[in-house]
């Protein structure tokens, strides 16, 4: 990130401005496939309760489902914390630790 960027993010979390990455990790087509995969699981779930199929089975399809979720967010954390992160503490914006952290709350609830 160039210094300029740095400064306007760090200012914008200090100022409690919103704002959005709008760039590009490494893991973003992954993200993209597992969420995929995700949905796919979600949409079988619907259609077994529909079909009024067995609640076991139902149960075990929601648990793919969960699974895929917590392995997609594993990833955009994982992601986030080694470029985001590294960026905002190369720009002193410690503010960014205090956003992930809640970040990490929500998620894990």
């Amino acid at each position: 990130m160039a210094e300029s960027q740095e400064h306007d993010h760090a200012y914008m979390h200090a100022h409690g401005i919103a704002h959005s990455h709008g760039h590009v990790h490494e893991n973003q087509k992954a993200v993209i496939n597992r969420l995929a995969r995700a949905i796919g699981h979600l949409e079988k779930v619907k259609r077994m309760v529909e079909e009024g199929e067995d609640c076991s089975d139902v149960l075990v399809q929601l648990a793919a489902v969960r699974s895929a979720i917590d392995n997609t967010g594993k990833v955009i954390l994982q992601d986030h914390m080694r470029h985001c992160m590294v960026d905002a503490v190369k720009a002193g914006d410690m503010d960014a630790v205090d956003d992930l952290c809640e970040a990490v709350n929500k998620f894990m609830k």
